[in-house]
């Protein structure tokens, strides 16, 4: 314990920096030896976690057996929490009925089974009528100050009464911590003695390493692994680490692995140079090894994250075709209205990314129809009004199954659910009308509908383009369409 800081504190306040009724440290000084202790572990390089012990139902308990006897439950639970401490560890009075301890040099398993002890002793000194919940977070992982580190551990308690109380909760990042120690990461580096430092940082923290001394070795490795994070030097001979950046991220398999360059250079240069070429972050050497840490297992998370949207994202496009293959009639369909619309979209000057959710809009734009049967979808005659509304129903039903997807798909999720809204007013589910139709949705629309009109469908044979065209014209001289996006599907047509 540092008896310099808390003389000083006491001192300066002119106030005991002990609580007096449980003799644990007082909230005051818990705040500013959690910041010494944030500056240790930070000097160090040491992880530590912090836990906040919170009474459950204990205003029902004073009103049940008296504030006397709360008080007494207090002054136990303060022993018990101090008795199962180690004796570096900090235990102190957070609030009323609620309690926080500092455990320095300690893992967040270590951390857990500790807290544990000190729930489960709780429990069964007091036979259950009174029990705690508690909140964890840890340094470095889940955060670098003192208040974020609170902040998580306060919503880690309040997950914990979520759950049903007398519980020790942590917050989704410990769910990922495991994923985090199992990850894949590649250190590039021509400086053997560079890699073999680097290595020493990453196995503390249980990462599986591997190592390439250039930048064809780098590429080769990325090959034949599934690589969740890179370490790329930037000064390397033959091939340098911004050229070697640029290729992975030029790759659609590999764009979305995280590289953080490392580099001796300082200058606004590089720096500008490596984000040019893709990097998703950029520290220079010798790294610090808790900001390094830091950084890695930010990054990992965003490439867990992004690895699941994938996979969502590969399961809702396997299943849209799975639906057009109800249809025989539309077989492909998905496809072509994907590429047109994204050729339109082009044309009205669509950024990358709202190209992309256009895309994807047009694949999964008739997924809704899962819940349409065989039977009306491959209906050799006109619908009846019944079956027409039930048809009309698979916009709605489409973008409830893609909202988990709203993060990548952007405006393509609205265009799911509106590409029939007509600008009159006259489309469904919503009847829209101007500009509450966004231009993703109006070209989507637009492609939907002339390639309905041009395939052959149950009832009847593909139309020719210049029918399909003055249908699409007409429609949108009656205020239904908008005729500039009509107009550059003629001028695509007419170069196809």
């Amino acid at each position: 314990m540092n008896e310099q800081v808390l003389t000083q504190y006491q001192n300066e306040i002119h106030a005991s920096f002990l609580d007096n009724l449980t003799g644990l440290f007082n909230h005051g000084i818990f705040q500013v030896l959690l910041e010494e202790e944030l500056k240790r572990s930070q000097r160090y390089g040491d992880s530590f976690t912090i836990a906040v012990i919170d009474i459950d139902s204990f205003s029902l308990f004073n009103k049940r057996h008296s504030h006397t006897a709360g008080d007494q439950a207090l002054i136990e639970i303060a022993r018990l929490i101090r008795d199962n401490l180690r004796d570096p560890d900090i235990a102190s009075r957070f609030s009323d009925d609620s309690f926080a301890v500092i455990l320095p040099k300690c893992s967040i398993n270590e951390a857990r089974n500790a807290l544990e002890r000190i729930r489960e002793s709780i429990e069964r000194h007091q036979n259950g009528v009174l029990t705690v919940s508690v909140g964890m977070s840890f340094f470095p992982g889940q955060a670098a100050t003192r208040e974020v580190l609170i902040q998580k551990a306060t919503e880690a308690l309040d997950q914990a009464k979520m759950k049903g109380r007398n519980r020790v909760c942590c917050l989704e990042e410990e769910q990922n911590h495991t994923i985090l120690e199992n990850s894949n990461v590649l250190i590039v580096d021509d400086e053997p003695k560079n890699v073999k430092l680097m290595e020493a940082i990453l196995k503390s923290f249980e990462y599986k390493v591997f190592k390439a001394y250039n930048g064809e070795d780098a590429l080769s490795i990325i090959k034949t692994t599934d690589i969740d994070l890179i370490l790329l030097d930037v000064m390397m001979p033959v091939m340098n680490g911004f050229e070697v950046c640029r290729r992975i991220k030029q790759s659609n398999r590999t764009r979305l692995i995280p590289i953080i360059m490392l580099t001796a250079l300082d200058d606004t240069h590089s720096r500008i140079t490596g984000i040019d070429a893709g990097a998703d972050d950029f520290i220079t050497k010798p790294p610090n090894k808790i900001e390094l840490t830091a950084r890695i297992n930010s990054l990992l998370r965003v490439n867990e994250m992004n690895k699941k949207m994938t996979h969502v994202e590969s399961i809702i496009v396997t299943m849209a075709n799975a639906i057009e293959a109800k249809d025989a009639y539309t077989q492909g369909h998905i496809e072509r209205v994907a590429g047109i619309a994204v050729e339109l979209g082009k044309k009205m000057g669509l950024s990358k990314k709202a190209l992309y959710e256009l895309w994807l809009g047009g694949i999964l734009h008739d997924v809704g129809k899962i819940g349409i049967s065989k039977g009306i979808l491959n209906k050799p005659g006109a619908l009846d009004d019944d079956e027409y509304e039930e048809i009309k129903t698979h916009s709605e039903a489409g973008y409830k199954i893609c909202v988990p997807l709203k993060r990548i798909l952007g405006d393509g999720l609205n265009a799911i659910r509106h590409h029939h809204e007509k600008l009159d007013g006259s489309g469904y589910p919503d009847g829209l009308k101007g500009d509450e139709i966004s231009v993703v949705t109006r070209i989507l629309t637009i492609a939907d509908i002339f390639d309905a009109l041009d395939s052959d469908r149950p009832y009847r044979k593909g139309l020719p383009r210049n029918k399909t065209l003055k249908i699409l014209f007409e429609e949108a001289d009656q205020g239904k369409l908008d005729k500039t996006i009509v107009g550059h599907l003629a001028g695509f047509l007419e170069r196809s």
